[in-house]
């Protein structure tokens, strides 16, 4: 009797979502960059207040799905949904992105894909040195990174958008193929992943004139496992800025089918699956009383 209750509680020490993860090794996919990447599609600026609202339409291709998951901004895996960066670029109007439907996509091609865990780290308005290693987003990237590795994931890829807000001074512009190499590899070395797959997104838009310059740098980054998805063409908001709904998901499927026809060379990783870091202390607690009732039962 005691050794049913002791199964009983164990069943009851994670929840049913963070149960089904341990199932599986969550195929871990980093979500960064600016305002693109977080997402806007659907949001349109209040010309009264000028702040952003989202008009909620989610398509089909962006719905939640039972095998997608997302790392929350208090490191808790949840169920995905958009707008997947709402606590993670917290301070603007997110809308729809790339990544739900990049998911969804991945898993509608390859349906024995398992898992993924969506780590969102996207924040508007972000230049490339915002993103250098010292700097609060890069630490931040890092640590989400890594402790979804500890909680039984295996690095996949990275999705990378960035470069809108470095197209607006001549001395950034000369800077920033230098200061990308320099994120990725760094990025690289400190998730212990020296091969980890970059899909990079080339500019559609940008905030200056030099557009076509960053442009160019993104094309000849040059370093190996790093693909292109070029984004030039896709329907902007009217802001000319940001993609809309529609190109977020065109985006998204791209991206999709550049990563299932990218053949990576082996990844080295030394992934241990664990439970779910925000439940690991109850889950102590639990396995450590039911020791004691096995033991003097």
């Amino acid at each position: 009797m005691l050794s049913f209750i002791a199964l009983a509680l164990l069943a009851l020490a994670l929840p049913i979502e963070c149960q089904n993860l341990l199932k599986h090794k969550l195929n871990i996919i980093i979500l960064a960059g600016q305002s693109n990447m977080a997402g806007r599609g659907g949001v349109a600026n209040e010309t009264s207040t000028g702040i952003g609202t989202w008009d909620g339409v989610v398509p089909p291709q962006c719905q939640p799905n039972p095998s997608i998951f997302r790392l929350s901004a208090d490191l808790a895996w949840v169920k995905a949904r958009e707008p997947i960066h709402a606590d993670i670029d917290a301070r603007k109007t997110d809308g729809v992105g790339p990544g739900m439907s990049f998911a969804n996509a991945v898993l509608t091609k390859d349906p024995n894909f398992g898992v993924v865990g969506l780590v969102p780290c996207a924040v508007g308005g972000t230049t490339i040195s915002q993103w250098q290693k010292g700097e609060f987003l890069y630490e931040q990237l890092v640590k989400r990174a890594e402790m979804a590795q500890q909680s039984g994931g295996v690095y996949r890829a990275m999705l990378w958008y960035q470069g809108e807000a470095d197209t607006v001074n001549e001395e950034d512009v000369e800077l920033y193929k230098g200061r990308l190499k320099t994120f990725f590899d760094d990025l690289r070395s400190d998730l212990h992943a020296p091969l980890l797959p970059i899909f990079q997104v080339i500019l559609a838009s940008g905030e200056g004139p030099y557009i076509e310059e960053v442009r160019e740098a993104q094309l000849n980054i040059g370093l190996p496992n790093v693909k292109c998805v070029d984004a030039k063409g896709l329907p902007l908001e009217p802001d000319d800025l940001h993609l809309t709904t529609q190109a977020q998901v065109r985006l998204g499927e791209m991206l999709a089918d550049a990563y299932l026809r990218f053949k990576p060379r082996s990844l080295q990783s030394n992934n241990v699956p664990t439970p779910c870091s925000n439940f690991v202390p109850f889950f102590i607690i639990t396995a450590q009383f039911l020791w004691i009732i096995l033991t003097f039962s």
